[in-house]
């Protein structure tokens, strides 16, 4: 508790001296957020505050003192040189022999194709349109596929059910706000070609006319990229395709429309002051998480099987797990940033939103980036779901204190699914110590607040401060006040944690933690207008998200269960750099062993209903 109360820098120990044990002495820091909530009149006063020459940066001085920054970051002293980039060098990945290895040089799809193959069968027809909360299941890629080719539904049937959709769900009686822009007739455009190509007998892949809906912080003709703001569009125009999307638009997929967000990602409740708060489906009184709430949303609410998001702090497991879908992000380079916008060099990624498991891997195949030369690509290993249960040998790292920090219902329902693991697969948890979280945390939001500020500089000095959102204001006020030393010390501490986790990897196949530490909170009016600073709520959201962006590490989150209250809870499983294939392979265990217990959105359109 010492360093709590000393006035002291953190003098850190070099790493290899630091205990990664069960029984490890390491202080174990819970996040110093003692300020209350605020919103409304309260957010714009701090603002100006905080904008206020000299004042302000006083102001931020001490609120840096309070939450430890200062003392854990930038003024410690840290042994460690830095590590700019989370890259990894290609590892041959011991993957006990459940994957299908894809040849280089294959179309995405044709990576479809072999996705397909990796697949259990198709169970009966889908309950995804009963009232009971026993056993609901979505709608997949492949049940999409299925009734095109049978002719018993078409694209053209499912966008119009679309466009319905979402028109009544952003009317005012649901004003979930899921989407920024969509364009109906761009939308029945791609979808009559792809009802042809059906009728013709030559759809281009399991994906086409199957709806996607893509993040607005990735780029998407005939859309412009705003990235939740209400000027970024016009000042950095979409001239093209993401890599990522272009990937998906080769398979047939139907682009959708762009996504709400939390204003340029800078916070994790996905409410937007400019282009509406993207409410949750299982509960429309409560946020969806940020910063890929809209596409979170979309996916929870049957709207598409697939979406994509950028994750650079959690942004896409965060509100994935808030929403009880499944949140992905493979290692980083895994996928091209090509068309995404450039907020967080060194941590941020596209990731993707799926109904499953299922739905994951085969998005996931479609859009991995295969254009660097042969010699230098890395493998990709697709994991054969049927054989997810001849794996005996996976060893699950858990860090005691750091897994416990979350609430009562949240320990519940990760510590029933570990167990469930156990039973159903004997699946081994190791127990480990994963050392300085909180250190980690504070580490990367000097790294993700110095990257962003510097990536919006040239757009922000020019603009009228009101074309910004209150809290975001906040935001970019403190993400300038870090000093190049700051972000020197976060990266000498990301070169620790890259250490540590590369020591419990030599011992574990992953690591296993709650997804979040708070289910979903309530969406209060007070912040519609101006955002809100929920700094406790934040901190517990973002508490187990970070090592998949600091590190670049593969991570995803699956529904373990729900709260009290029927809200979900994600579990999630990091693995080694490369490992999507294991983590595919123990998010898809955890999702069949919870299948039964799957429950019903509140708000949810069933879009392959046969007509009467």
């Amino acid at each position: 508790m010492g360093l709590l109360f000393s006035s002291s820098p953190k003098v850190y120990k070099p790493a290899p001296e630091v205990d990664l044990g069960p029984g490890s002495d390491e202080l174990y820091i819970s996040p110093n957020v003692k300020a209350p909530r605020v919103a409304g009149l309260p957010v714009k006063l701090f603002a100006w505050v905080l904008e206020t020459p000299v004042v302000g940066a006083i102001v931020l001085y001490f609120l840096k003192k309070d939450n430890l920054v200062n003392k854990l970051v930038s003024d410690a002293e840290i042994p460690e040189p830095p590590l700019f980039t989370a890259a990894h060098a290609w590892r041959d990945i011991p993957e006990q022999n459940a994957v299908s290895q894809a040849k280089p040089g294959l179309s995405p799809a044709e990576r479809v194709q072999r996705a397909l193959g990796c697949i259990p069968d198709l169970p009966g027809p889908s309950p995804s349109s009963s009232s009971s909360l026993s056993g609901f299941r979505r709608w997949t890629v492949r049940d999409f596929a299925r009734a095109y080719g049978s002719g018993e539904v078409t694209p053209v049937m499912v966008a119009r059910r679309f466009v319905a959709a979402v028109e009544e769900c952003s009317g005012p009686g649901l004003n979930m706000a899921m989407f920024i822009s969509y364009n109906p007739e761009d939308i029945l455009r791609q979808a009559e070609e792809s009802t042809r190509r059906y009728q013709q007998g030559a759809p281009l892949s399991a994906m086409d006319g199957v709806l996607v809906a893509v993040k607005d912080e990735i780029d998407c003709q005939p859309y412009q990229t705003t990235g939740g703001t209400r000027w970024l569009g016009k000042a950095r125009p979409c001239v093209s395709d993401a890599a990522c999307v272009a990937q998906l638009r080769a398979c047939g997929a139907v682009l959708a429309g762009k996504t709400n967000m939390h204003e340029l990602g800078a916070g994790t409740s996905g409410i937007n002051p400019h282009h509406g708060s993207t409410r949750n489906p299982y509960d429309t009184g409560r946020v969806s998480g940020g910063s890929s709430g809209g596409s979170a949303a979309a996916v929870c609410a049957g709207l598409c099987p697939v979406a994509l998001g950028a994750d650079g702090g959690g942004s896409v497991r965060m509100p994935a797990a808030l929403c009880g879908v499944v949140g992905f992000k493979p290692t980083v380079g895994r996928l091209s940033n090509s068309g995404l916008l450039p907020l967080n060099w060194t941590v941020g990624m596209p990731g993707i939103l799926a109904a499953t498991v299922e739905d994951a891997l085969v998005a996931y195949a479609a859009m991995v980036d295969q254009s660097r030369p042969s010699h230098s690509q890395p493998k990709l290993n697709l994991p054969l779901l049927p054989s997810t249960r001849s794996m005996p040998n996976i060893r699950l790292a858990r860090s005691a204190k750091w897994f416990e920090d979350s609430s009562e219902d949240i320990r519940r329902c990760c510590d029933k699914a570990l167990q469930t693991l156990r039973a159903q697969y004997g699946w081994e948890t190791v127990e480990v110590t994963v050392p300085e979280v909180e250190e980690m945390r504070l580490a990367h939001y000097v790294t993700m607040g110095s990257e962003c500020s510097a990536s919006v500089a040239k757009y922000v000095e020019k603009l009228d401060r009101c074309e910004i959102g209150w809290d975001v204001r906040i935001a970019l006020s403190a993400y300038g006040s870090f000093s190049s030393r700051a972000y020197l010390n976060a990266q000498r501490i990301r070169s620790r944690q890259m250490y540590f986790h590369e020591k419990i990897f030599e011992t574990a196949d992953a690591i296993v933690t709650p997804m979040t530490g708070v289910t979903v909170y309530p969406l209060q009016d007070d912040a519609l207008s101006t955002g809100e600073l929920d700094y406790i709520n934040a901190a517990a959201l973002a508490r187990y998200s970070i090592a998949g962006n600091f590190l670049g590490l593969p991570a995803i989150t699956v529904t373990a269960g729900y709260d009290k209250g029927g809200l979900p809870v994600g579990i999630q499983f990091i693995g080694r750099p490369w490992s999507e294939a294991t983590l595919l392979h123990l998010a898809y265990a955890m999702q069949e062993a919870c299948s039964k217990d799957c429950r019903k959105p509140m708000v949810h359109y069933d879009l392959l209903k046969r007509e009467e």
